[in-house]
């Protein structure tokens, strides 16, 4: 067998694990683009590495075991990303200002294509599912790095705790605590959007509720839209650290602050395990509609109860491999 042919067979082997990877990556650094930048530090440390690879571990466990110390050094400076929720109380919709943080500050969407794996268990699928949405997200982002990864592989990937335990170089006992005292810190957390069930595919009810809220949006109409929001329903809008709960503050910031939103469009998408949609607001200019916010939306007890805006397009519409501009139809531009 030619160098050739090893090195087009390892490049395959380590290729196939790149999506699994990402989300475990991103979950432990609940950033998009670091989770594909560690996911690729990885495998090229394993590429090189592999050598010294004896093979008592499977591959994909030694490559877990690269990709947690990749992460592990990345945590080292202490960031953790979160949700306006997390940093802020609510505003008043009378003393809305829009004022952005740093992009290292946000909890970042994902699309699930890169993050969720093929699988035919239904039960794995919503484990998986579940662990990529942003509540949960956000959640793990307030656990110490080790704890992270112990939860991560104990409960999302189903490791066992000795699996675990030589993967970190530590005792089983000490996977067993870390994995109590991740389960206590969660237990505490109370998050809007934590029972957002959705069901894959969408059953009737929650694909009808979508299609009113298309319908609600594109045509700016905050009757309708408000029947589909919650009473705690929350908006947030990073890199802008407002956020604003309840309809009549949400409703009446899309009315103000975003009226220039009126006559946009949406396509759908997904991300993080929920209903989400390509925001395109219409260019006054240029004509036809460009690209403002991918919205992720969290749904419970057929009410809408996250309605979150990621407006950073030049970065996230790339990421879903979305078009960066829509062009007017026909019956638009007569």
């Amino acid at each position: 067998m030619t160098n050739g042919t090893v090195t087009t067979e390892l490049d395959s082997a380590l290729e196939k694990h790149r999506p699994e990877l990402t989300g475990y990556c991103y979950r432990m650094l609940g950033s998009s683009f670091e989770a594909e930048d560690a996911v690729q530090d990885t495998l090229v440390r394993a590429w090189r590495s592999y050598d010294k690879f004896e093979g008592r571990s499977s591959l994909r466990s030694w490559l877990y075991r690269i990709a947690t110390n990749v992460c592990l050094d990345m945590l080292n400076a202490g960031n953790k990303r979160a949700r306006p929720m997390d940093l802020t109380e609510a505003t008043p919709l009378a003393q809305a200002a829009l004022s952005p943080r740093p992009d290292h500050t946000w909890l970042e969407p994902m699309p699930d294509a890169r993050v969720l794996p093929q699988t035919a268990d239904p039960a794995e699928a919503a484990v998986a599912k579940e662990s990529v949405r942003l509540a949960f997200m956000a959640a793990l982002q307030q656990l110490p790095p080790k704890q992270r990864a112990v939860l991560i592989l104990r409960e999302v990937l189903a490791w066992k705790a000795s699996e675990v335990a030589e993967l970190l170089g530590t005792s089983v006992a000490s996977v067993n605590s870390a994995l109590q005292r991740a389960r206590a810190t969660l237990a505490e957390r109370t998050d809007r959007g934590a029972d957002a069930a959705v069901s894959d595919p969408l059953d009737e009810e929650q694909q009808k509720l979508l299609e009113r809220y298309v319908a609600a949006f594109e045509g700016y109409d905050m009757t309708a839209l408000t029947a589909l929001l919650h009473e705690d329903a929350v908006m947030t809008m990073p890199p802008f650290d407002l956020w604003l709960a309840g309809p009549a503050d949400i409703t009446g910031f899309m009315t103000t602050l975003g009226a220039a939103c009126a006559g946009s469009r949406l396509l759908p998408v997904r991300a993080n395990g929920l209903p989400a949609f390509a925001h395109y607001k219409p260019d006054p200019e240029a004509g036809g509609f460009s690209p403002w916010a991918v919205q992720v939306l969290e749904i419970s007890d057929g009410r809408i109860t996250g309605f979150h805006c990621f407006l950073d397009t030049k970065r996230w519409f790339p990421l879903f491999d979305l078009p960066l501009r829509l062009e007017a139809e026909a019956d638009e531009v007569q």
